[in-house]
């Protein structure tokens, strides 16, 4: 028996150490490729420089490099790959360049990626945390800022890019910055989203087009809270960084009263309870007092001494701003109101609605 343990034990030691080896390998692949493309990129573009007629003289470059290229390497070369990689190079080698970017009298040639001169080739000195196809996705998005936050959010939260591409649709970047000031919107391009306290992780609306019900369909509470547990995985990623399940429909009880609590969740980065109510149509100033006998209740009852205050959510699918005003007290840091929405909103419903909470 104890020779079957052994055997086991070293068993799994082995499983894991050549899963880890593959994943380095793959990773260490996919920043080859990438650096790689940066690369011939630079190339293209310095090239390109160097013709009186750039416009024109571009053109013939990527048309021959892509005929030499495809006949010696085959596919992956085509015209419209080399224009990816050339204007990969004209993003990051200024956007992301490892240079000092306080300096401001450096000109225009040496505030490019700097290469160190390692043996034959000069390399990149960038680090590159993602697959090529997440660097497509990227970089058809224009706004500077908002093309860095969900890059350093890709990585950090190891997107996939049908994830990534989720993200962008749903305006995550949009949302985030509803609440915040001009040098907080700044730190969401520089560090992505960093949660220091409650308001930090809540986004007005939340989009729940995953759960598969129609925006105008009827529905009942029930019905959204299980297609969200059926989703739960997809839930957690659009509540947000540090959430955990505990449970759903909680049951709270005292004296000879009994409630339910939709979903409870909690927060490791803010050390906290989160919970989470459901409201099929207009908010009502009952429903927030309720939430706060919930809050109250969870800090009362269940949140141990190194805990934080609880945290509750009120997912709705109207709301009126002054109701939420003036039920909640103004120095309020606990209990939040967002709408949901269950199917992609258009670019102009989208902005309607961020127009209307600000």
């Amino acid at each position: 028996m104890a020779n079957n343990l052994s055997n086991t034990k070293y068993i799994s030691q082995i499983v894991e150490l050549l899963e880890s080896a593959r994943r380095n390998v793959v990773q260490t692949i996919n920043h080859t490729m990438v650096a790689t493309y940066f690369e011939i990129g630079r190339i293209i573009v310095e090239e390109e420089q160097n013709g009186k007629d750039r416009a024109e003289y571009g053109k013939g470059i990527l048309k021959d490099l892509s005929s030499e290229l495809t006949e010696k390497f085959g596919k992956g070369f085509s015209e419209t790959n080399l224009k990816q990689m050339r204007q990969f190079y004209l993003n990051y080698s200024i956007s992301q360049t490892v240079s000092d970017k306080s300096d401001q009298s450096k000109s225009e040639t040496s505030s490019r990626i700097s290469f160190e001169d390692n043996s034959e080739k000069a390399k990149p000195n960038l680090q590159f945390n993602l697959s090529w196809s997440h660097y497509i996705k990227l970089m058809r998005i224009e706004n500077e800022e908002e093309r860095k936050f969900y890059e350093i959010e890709s990585a950090k939260n190891n997107w996939s890019v049908r994830e990534l591409e989720r993200q962008y649709n749903s305006a995550l970047y949009t949302r985030l910055t509803l609440s915040r000031d001009k040098d907080k919107v700044k730190e969401l391009s520089e560090k992505g989203l960093i949660i220091e306290k409650p308001k930090d992780s809540i986004k007005d609306p939340y989009i729940l087009e995953f759960i598969g019900l129609p925006e105008k369909s009827s529905y009942s509470e029930n019905d959204l809270e299980n297609e969200i547990i059926d989703k739960l995985e997809e839930f957690l990623l659009e509540l947000g960084n540090g959430f955990t399940f505990v449970a759903r429909q909680k049951r709270i009880s005292f004296e000879d009263k009994h409630f339910w609590i939709d979903l409870v969740f909690y927060n490791r980065i803010l050390k906290s309870f989160v919970l989470i109510d459901l409201k099929i149509g207009e908010l009502k100033h009952q429903d927030i007092g309720q939430m706060q006998m919930y809050v109250n209740y969870y800090d009362r009852e269940m949140r141990l001494e190194d805990e934080n205050q609880t945290i509750g959510i009120i997912l709705c699918q109207n709301k009126s701003e002054a109701v939420v005003r003036y039920t909640l007290p103004e120095n309020n840091e606990q209990i939040f109101a967002s709408r949901y929405k269950t199917v992609l909103p258009s670019k102009e419903e989208l902005e309607s609605i961020i127009n209307e909470t600000t």
